[in-house]
Formats: C-alpha cells, structure tokens, sequence
C-alpha cells in the first residue's frame, strides 16, 4: 500500500473539508436552479447565495450587501484595483502597492501604470514588514487607493494594515487588502482593519477552487471590470456559480467555528516543526517575521542545498513548495525574497512548509525526521 506524502503546502490550497462537500452536493443536482429564475427553483437557489452572503459577511465582520462573489481572489483583487481606478481616474490617478504583493494585484497595478496612472512601490524590511508611515508618507491628494496584502503567502508575515489605516484614512484614500492567506488562520474584522475593500479566496480555507469574494465597504466609489447583467449588486456580471457559493458559506461558518482554536494548534504544530528542524540542521535560517506572521506558516532557508533539489529529493514523502504556487516552476529567486534583501544562497535555499487543520503532531515528527535527512 502506498502511503501518500504528508501534505505541507496549506498555503497553495486546502482539501475541500467534508461539510463544505455536502453543502454543496444538493446544489449541483436537486437545487440548481438560476437565482435569477422566478419559480421555486430559482428561489432555492437565491435563497441560498443570501445564506452564504450573510456567513461570508459574519467571518469578516461586514453586512451582507457588502460581498461580493467572485471566480476567484486573483478576479477579486483586478476588481478591486481596476473597478477603484475606473470609479476615481476623473479625479485621481495614483496608486500605492507594496514590494511584495502577489501577481494579482502586482499586475493590475503595472497594467494601470501602462495606462498612464503613477505607481508607488513601496520597500519592505528584512521580515517583509511594510513600514506604516512609509505608506503614509507614499500618498498624495491624487492617491485613489492603497492596496497592501494582509499576510504573505510565502513568509507569511502579517502587515499593520490597522496602523495603515489610522494613518492613511484621513487623508481620504480608499484602503484594499488582499486577505486570501488570511481566513481561517486568524481572525479577520473590516472594522477592526479598516480597510474599505478586503479579498477572500475560497480553496485558501477549505472551500473549493473556483471561489471568491471581494468586501467593498459601502459607499466605496467602485465599477464593474466585466460588463453583462446586474448580478452582484452590478458589479460581478454573470449566472452565479451555485454550487461552489454555498460552499464558501460552508467553509466561512466552519471558519467562524474553529477559530480561535485553530490558529493556537496551527501555531504549535508550526513551532515544533521549526524546533526539531533547527535542532537537526546548523545553519537552517527563518525567513519572515519570527512572531508576525501566520501561524501555519514556516518559510526556512536549508543550507547547502537548494530548496528545490531538496524538496524533489523527499518528493515522495513530503509535499511542499519553495514559495507561492503561482510561479513555484521558475528558478528565478522569489520576488518577495529579494523584496527582503535575501542573499542569492538564502533564497536558494528556501523552503515553505504550511500547515493545515488536518495535519498531525504525528506528521510533524515524520516531516522533521525526512526534512532534516533522518528518513
């Protein structure tokens, strides 16, 4: 019998968790209906967007009317990005990013600078921290928006979005947060934020890929980037994708339900993975913030080895990445390691291993063993 490897790439994607699969199971043959539909049918179908809408709304502290559901996080960042710019460029046609972003607002942002907007890069620390007032001092009274992801999705390191806000709101600029690593490992609030549009990505906590959802804060001057129908209160054209809706619901209560109990066992499973690690290999290097950063995630530099040579060695033991799943076959050194000011032979060497509500203390022992050379 084949034993699988033990699975440490949570940050890529997650299972989809058994709830979530038998929410969505009558949707895709009893219910499925076309929520625009008037008969009983299309009824079962509204009915149940509404429901997911309003368990979305709960996990992030937001009121219904405020979500809105995308085919993914990366098409809810370029709305966010692209639908902020179009609502503002009569007025305003500046934009404020950090260096470490992920492609899709990295790419909205260069796409709107090639369209003739400014955009503000701002640099991150050795942990990847953006200093709060840097972005502060990055706006102008032309800014429309400032866009800075929550947490990482290689080293994981939290940002201040809440400092950013009390700094940057009074200087009337619209606040986005790219929060796709986020759900379902710490705690999320809008309010708490203060950001006026915040980005969720269903298959990042255990709902299906496919799945998305952007928090725009009501009164945000924003427009739509596809143009169709009026679903999503206009701004997501399109018949709604029933069945994978009614997971993200699923997935958003189990989240609201496990947390804070998940981020405390993620987190101890994390640290003794980095203990047995550093105890087994001299040299071994944490990348990242060492307490501000998700508690899942564990990105170490090996020495003496590239991270990939190492990672196709115990290919069949362990599955992880060397950073973001989104360009993890380049050979290039990560965009967020050299963001960080990592040497060539420290981004050689990097690892992610990010963890998951299924992952055992049991696994974790296996994986340092193998990790580490012993097995």
């Amino acid at each position: 019998m084949n034993i699988p490897p033990i699975y440490l790439d949570y940050n890529a994607t997650t299972p989809v968790a058994l709830e979530v699969a038998d929410a969505i199971q009558p949707f895709l043959d009893i219910h499925f209906g076309n929520p625009s539909s008037a008969h009983v049918y299309g009824l079962s179908a509204r009915k149940a967007v509404a429901a997911a809408r309003a368990s979305v709304a709960t996990l992030i502290g937001a009121r219904d009317d405020e979500i809105v559901f995308t085919g993914s996080a990366t098409e809810a960042n370029n709305l966010a990005l692209l639908g902020v710019a179009s609502a503002s460029a009569h007025t305003k046609r500046h934009l404020v990013i950090s260096a470490i972003e992920h492609p899709s607002v990295m790419q909205p942002a260069q796409h709107l600078r090639e369209m003739g907007w400014e955009l503000t890069v701002v640099p991150v620390d050795s942990y990847a921290r953006v200093d709060p007032y840097a972005v502060a001092a990055a706006v102008r009274p032309d800014t429309a928006l400032v866009s800075i992801m929550h947490a990482n999705n290689e080293v994981g390191t939290i940002q201040s979005i809440a400092e950013i806000a009390r700094l940057i709101k009074p200087m009337g600029v619209l606040f986005h947060t790219d929060a796709a690593q986020s759900a379902g490992k710490i705690e999320l609030d809008v309010d708490a934020l203060g950001v006026d549009l915040l980005t969720l990505a269903g298959h990042k906590f255990y709902a299906t890929k496919g799945v998305g959802a952007l928090y725009v804060r009501s009164g945000t001057p924003i427009k739509p980037i596809l143009f169709g129908a009026d679903q999503e209160h206009g701004l997501r054209p399109g018949t709604e994708n029933v069945p994978l809706i009614v997971g993200l619901g699923a997935a958003a209560r189990l989240a609201q339900e496990r947390l804070p109990a998940a981020t405390k066992k993620l987190q101890a499973l994390r640290d003794a993975l980095h203990e047995r690690l550093a105890a087994a290999i001299p040299g071994l290097a944490l990348n990242g913030h060492p307490t501000e950063r998700l508690p899942n995630t564990l990105h170490l530099s090996f020495p003496g080895i590239s991270g990939r040579d190492l990672l196709s060695n115990v290919a069949g033991q362990v599955a992880a990445s060397v950073g973001s799943a989104c360009h993890s076959e380049s050979d290039a050194v990560s965009g967020v390691m050299s963001a960080m000011g990592c040497d060539a032979d420290r981004a050689r060497g990097a690892v992610r291993l990010s963890l998951g509500w299924m992952t055992t203390p049991e696994e974790i022992e296996i994986a340092a063993m193998i990790l580490s050379g012993g097995g």
